[in-house]
């Protein structure tokens, strides 16, 4: 066995036995998620192929752990390009077995926050190729003080002020800015998140303006990296170089960094305004980005909102077998649908009374009687007081509201799509557009699309419209509802109202009459 193969087994031995010593817990808190040894290597040999050969390297790793990607780069590359080594290990817990590990090597390893030790002054000293899978500690874990502290230095770094929302791994990204060589290339493995959320857009900022972006590979969310953190991974490689205002992003997607499933090229000008990054390269890219007319979304169509919050859906929601075993007056219940689990139509029939026609039937107790009016409905009144007893009345959602056992109002509704879901083998598609006949209210696993006035108007005169509009919205590709939402490690997607509403409205326009489409495409012209 070679030297290189026995170091990488003693690592692993030790990475196992650190880990396994503290909870998982402790190791969310301070982020602690090694990169998988073939992944590691997958990164280095990318660097290799993307590095002059006759280059000497110069290397950072800014969040070492056991050494990983140490590891990787003596398998990667051969000693005599292998100029210096570099490593930084906060947690002294980690760090002196990795320096007793690596310590007769030639590797300068520090126990020391990377963030706060002074970067090198000079570009001789600097690096020509860092890779970091940086500590994935979440905003509410860092101090105030802490952030405060990190936003202002990557401020004066890369003059961008992160929102408070941001995690620890936006500002390694950011502050290892000032230890790159001109051109130095930087790979970095961190949560595919920033690609959507709000507190990403200085990341993207930056990936646009300060430095030329190579390639973003996200992986498949099904195909969870980290084991033990459930968090969706992305790969993104860029040089420390200024970007040519027609410069083009490579995007894979799926399998390896080596050999991704998807591939796409997408001119910066596009990402300059898209708003979400994950739509790519599963979606491909708008024939024409800039145009005169803007396009017609749903949020011009319909409000979108979440379903009701019963705030303990084992008390408030009831079979019809508990109603009969407790007695519940039936002016107090309202039909609701079960999760979409267990719903196994997409278009909910009603009977005569308005109650879905389901083999699982559930009801909702809602009443806005005050206490000295429950009185009157006795077994009603001992339903409520074992709610007491059991302490649903102190759950959050139930001690904010009064009295504690009404519900939110939400009238039933026609359209609605669930908020969340896989794709399996049977299913392409993780969200499902549901046409609902019944007077059945719904939880918040679901989305309710409810017709803004002008289209409340044009299905009043026409009810039949809604079963078009239903098969319309199920025409909406999966890769159009998947790039606007967004995805979990373990392939769970979620769709927020507001995402939702930023769906584009084609396939309906093109079912509703030609008055009210010429109507909807005027006003969007202002």
């Amino acid at each position: 066995m070679l030297a290189h193969e026995l170091i990488e087994n003693k690592r692993l031995a030790i990475q196992h036995q650190l880990d396994g010593a503290r909870t998982q817990a402790e190791r969310n808190k301070l982020g602690q998620f090694a990169t998988p040894s073939e992944l590691a290597i997958d990164m280095l040999e990318y660097a290799r192929s993307s590095l002059p050969e006759e280059q000497r390297v110069h290397f950072l790793d800014p969040a070492v752990g056991t050494g990983s990607f140490l590891s990787a780069l003596l398998r990667s590359f051969p000693v005599s390009r292998i100029a210096s080594v570099v490593g930084y290990e906060i947690d002294p817990y980690y760090g002196h077995k990795t320096m007793e590990l690596w310590g007769e090597s030639f590797f300068d390893l520090n126990i020391a926050d990377f963030t706060r030790t002074i970067p090198p002054q000079t570009e001789h000293e600097k690096v020509n190729l860092l890779i970091c899978n940086p500590p994935y500690v979440r905003h509410h874990h860092l101090a105030g003080s802490e952030k405060l502290r990190l936003q202002e230095l990557t401020k004066k770094i890369t003059g961008l002020r992160f929102s408070e929302l941001a995690g620890l791994y936006c500002y390694f990204l950011c502050i290892s800015h000032a230890w790159m060589q001109e051109d130095g290339l930087a790979g970095w493995l961190i949560p595919s998140e920033f690609m959507d959320v709000n507190y990403g857009r200085q990341i993207k900022q930056y990936l646009l303006n300060q430095v030329t972006l190579l390639r973003v590979h996200r992986f498949d969310p099904g195909e969870v990296q980290f084991q033990d953190a459930l968090v969706s991974s992305a790969v993104v490689w860029f040089r420390k170089a200024i970007p040519s205002s027609n410069h083009i992003v490579e995007f894979t997607y799926g399998g390896t960094l080596s050999k991704p499933k998807i591939c796409r090229h997408i001119p910066i000008d596009v990402l300059e305004h898209t708003a979400r990054w994950t739509k790519f390269p599963l979606n491909s890219v708008p024939a024409v980005l800039h145009s005169d007319r803007k396009q017609v979304r749903l949020s011009d169509l319909f409000d979108v909102k979440r379903g009701l919050v019963t705030g303990a859906n084992d008390f408030f929601i009831l079979t019809p077998e508990q109603i009969a075993k407790y007695q519940l007056p039936r002016e107090f219940l309202i039909p609701i649908l079960p999760s979409p689990r267990f719903l196994t139509l997409d278009e909910i029939e009603a009977d005569v009374v308005g109650n879905p026609v389901l083999e699982q039937q559930l009801f909702l107790l809602d009443c806005k009687l005050p206490g000295d009016e429950v009185i009157k409905y006795p077994m009603l009144a001992k339903y409520l007081q074992m709610g007491k007893e059991s302490g649903v009345d102190q759950g959050y959602i139930c001690r904010h509201r009064f009295p504690w056992y009404a519900q939110e109002e939400r009238s039933p509704s026609r359209l609605l799509c669930t908020y969340m879901g896989r794709i399996g083998k049977e299913r392409s598609n993780p969200f499902r557009f549901i046409l609902n006949h019944s007077k059945a209210t719904v939880a918040n696993v679901y989305l309710i699309l409810s017709p803004k006035p002008e289209l409340a108007k044009v299905l009043k005169d026409g009810p039949e419209l809604s079963r078009h509009i239903w098969e319309a919205l199920n025409d909406i590709t999966p890769e159009v509802l998947i790039g606007e939402g967004r995805v979990y490690g373990g392939g769970l997607y979620k769709l927020e109202p507001g995402e939702l509403l930023n769906i584009p409205a084609d396939t309906v326009l093109s079912v509703l009459p030609s008055m009210f489409r010429r109507y909807t495409e005027q006003m969007k012209l202002f």
